[in-house]
């Protein structure tokens, strides 16, 4: 049974993991016509479009898609629980367990979409429609480090302290998250 369990897992971390980048695609209103994007949107609608009668969008944030996610995060749980034997209030507090997984899926995604970046910018494939896609979800987060950090020459050292800045937020406050919730499950 664990393996299914560990089946599902995956299945939901990749498709929460799609909702998300869907959702950050229309939060920095990326290419809509990147096939990439497109596909994205086609394998997301059937979860999203239902839940957009309940979840309006809000300006630019698909807040849907991030319920999805967030919902899609918390279903495992419940199913984990409810194989374990554990229905009772805590399973209310593993809504919050979800949020800080999604949370932790949005650093994946800016770090290897940074990574990425920095890959692409030493072969020389920036005009590859998955680089143009990743570059409009990743060059809202590396502003702020490309205006404060000045280039060395011709040298950005911006990806790096945006990489150590996601790195410190899940090595160091995540952890400290975790502990918060703790005391709600019970």
């Amino acid at each position: 049974m664990s393996g299914i369990v560990s089946i599902l897992k995956i299945a939901i971390d990749i498709y929460a993991s799609l909702l998300l980048i869907r959702v950050l695609l229309q939060l920095v209103q990326a290419d809509f016509f990147n096939p990439i994007s497109q596909t994205l949107f086609k394998v997301t609608s059937p979860v999203v479009e239902p839940l957009r009668r309940i979840f309006p969008t809000i300006g630019n944030l698909n807040t849907a898609g991030l319920a999805a996610a967030l919902l899609l995060k918390w279903a495992y749980w419940l199913i984990v629980l409810i194989l374990s034997g554990l229905i009772g209030p805590q399973m209310l507090g593993y809504l919050a367990v979800a949020l800080v997984e999604l949370l932790g899926t949005l650093i994946d995604v800016y770090f290897w979409g940074i990574f990425i970046l920095v890959i692409s910018s030493w072969v020389g494939t920036a005009s590859h429609p998955t680089v143009r896609l990743v570059t409009q979800i990743v060059d809202p987060y590396m502003a702020p480090f490309r205006r404060i950090i000045p280039n060395i020459g011709m040298i950005d050292l911006s990806p790096m302290v945006a990489i150590f800045t996601l790195m410190i937020i899940r090595d160091r406050l995540m952890p400290q998250l975790v502990g918060v919730i703790q005391p709600l499950l019970g």
